[in-house]
């Protein structure tokens, strides 16, 4: 794992960083950590059933689909294979899973504020968390530590 700024351009092929599991068959890869530009990208194969938790974005994300279909309980639209979503930073919304094998990309900026039902703060997770869950989650799955591109 890289921390630095590369100074050409940087491969990752589809096999190089492992999916670790994040419970009932979902999987996370976070494939790059940008601290300085609070940035994250991590591709996401999400169950039907899964719900991540209510939140906000303290900054904009960028999503995309690839297979699947998962929709924010929010709103009336639903995201399948070839779907761009933009979500300005301050959005409130619940992503849920509609169908199985669910593949989704997300490029990240700043803090996801996870919210209670009242709408408070109850846990904040962020690039740097995000990095630090997937590498313990992969050493414990005999991944080894996975060449995250981080800077």
């Amino acid at each position: 794992m890289a921390d630095q700024k590369p100074s050409e351009a940087v491969h990752r092929g589809a096999d190089e960083l492992p999916f670790v599991d994040i419970g009932d068959g979902n999987k996370l890869k976070v494939i790059q950590v940008d601290r300085a530009e609070g940035l994250w990208i991590v591709e996401n194969i999400f169950q039907a059933g899964y719900v991540v938790q209510k939140h906000r974005h303290t900054g904009p994300v960028y999503g995309y689909t690839t297979r699947g279909a998962w929709h924010y309980q929010e709103y009336d639209y639903v995201n399948r294979a070839g779907s761009f979503l933009f979500e300005p930073a301050g959005s409130v919304h619940t992503l849920e899973c509609l169908e199985d094998d669910t593949h989704a990309w997300f490029q990240m900026y700043g803090a996801n504020l996870n919210l209670d039902a009242e709408g408070n703060v109850e846990s904040i997770f962020d690039g740097p968390g995000a990095l630090e869950a997937y590498l313990a989650l992969a050493e414990a799955e005999g991944f080894g530590r996975p060449d995250v591109m981080v800077s």
